[in-house]
């Protein structure tokens, strides 16, 4: 009788199962809102409460009882439109407005077609790659300079006894404008603006430019097409919602003009305290100490500055950016 001997049980450990990889269920949960979370504080603290805190005031006024000495002599009641009315009533308020829009009418069309030409000049190839960056640099440096510091400067350009441009020409025996005279004070003040403003949205267009592929233009200039034909028909269609934003960041900055010409003011005497609509505003807040109607003529400001600009890209938007119904 033959013995069989069992073979020893193997020590070998199945293999593991892979386990399927469980889906990520966990959302990111507050994170985005934590971001977003300083933006939206300062656009509360620094943007919405005070034009809420502004319209609030807008609709209120002082009611002075007796002399006006006592402890609650004054007190704050509500005036309805009171003060839009007066606001729209001042003898100030028009001629401010039809000033500010002679200044937009110099202003935005002189700065968007010289950044315009700038850009397409920049993008045409014809300087070197470090000639073109020192002029990139130079165009866009003055929109460094802060405005009061701008305005500073060219106003001692501006003054006759001190600008070395007046003591240039009269050697050259031509006679030098008075550019502070109240015929040509609106010119002076415009300039700043357009000395400032053309680099910043040169390099908008700029960059709108260099993001269209080179090939465009290659295949373009193999059909025959010069570099104006290129520009005039490629080029300038294709950065035209360029055009529309800076257009629309020109207007608002034209409609809310201030530190030119109160910067101006002490120079010459042509300057009013009324010369343009947010001019008024400071005079009532602080020259004259009426918040109320200060607030009101602001209103009115921020009213008109967002139904032009509105209105503006509800005409041209549909055409610059190509949106359908």
């Amino acid at each position: 009788m033959s013995l069989i001997t069992p073979a020893p049980p193997s020590t070998a450990r199945p293999a593991p199962v892979a386990k399927a990889a469980a889906p990520r269920t966990r959302r990111a949960g507050g994170t985005p809102y934590a971001f977003l979370a300083p933006a939206m504080v300062l656009f509360v603290l620094f943007l919405a409460a005070p034009i809420v805190y502004a319209g609030y005031l807008s609709l209120r006024k002082v009611k002075v009882s007796g002399l006006g000495l006592g402890a609650k002599a004054r007190t704050e009641v509500w005036a309805g439109l009171s003060n839009y009315a007066r606001s729209m009533t001042d003898p100030d308020f028009l001629p401010s407005v039809w000033r500010v829009l002679a200044y937009g009418m110099i202003v935005v069309p002189t700065m968007l077609g010289l950044a315009l030409l700038m850009a397409l000049l920049l993008d045409a190839n014809r300087t070197r790659e470090s000639v073109g960056k020192f002029a990139r640099i130079s165009i866009f440096l003055p929109y460094a300079v802060p405005a009061v510091v701008a305005s500073l400067l060219w106003g001692f350009l501006y003054l006759p006894r001190v600008s070395p441009i007046n003591d240039t020409l009269e050697a050259l025996g031509i006679t030098a404008p008075n550019l502070l005279s109240s015929s040509a004070t609106i010119w002076a003040v415009a300039n700043i603006a357009v000395w400032g403003g053309t680099g910043f949205n040169m390099i908008v267009i700029y960059t709108a430019l260099r993001a269209v592929p080179t090939s465009l233009y290659e295949s373009a200039r193999i059909d025959g097409a010069s570099e104006t034909a290129i520009a005039w028909r490629i080029k300038i269609p294709i950065v035209m919602p360029s055009l529309v934003m800076t257009f629309v960041f020109s207007l608002i900055a034209t409609l809310q003009v201030f530190a030119e010409p109160m910067t101006l003011k002490p120079l010459s005497n042509t300057i009013s305290t009324t010369w343009t609509p947010l001019m008024k505003v400071y005079r009532d807040a602080f020259t004259r100490n009426d918040i109320y109607a200060a607030a009101a003529t602001s209103v009115v400001i921020a009213l008109a500055t967002f139904l032009v600009s509105f209105g503006f890209l509800k005409l041209v938007g549909r055409r610059a950016f190509n949106q359908e119904d």
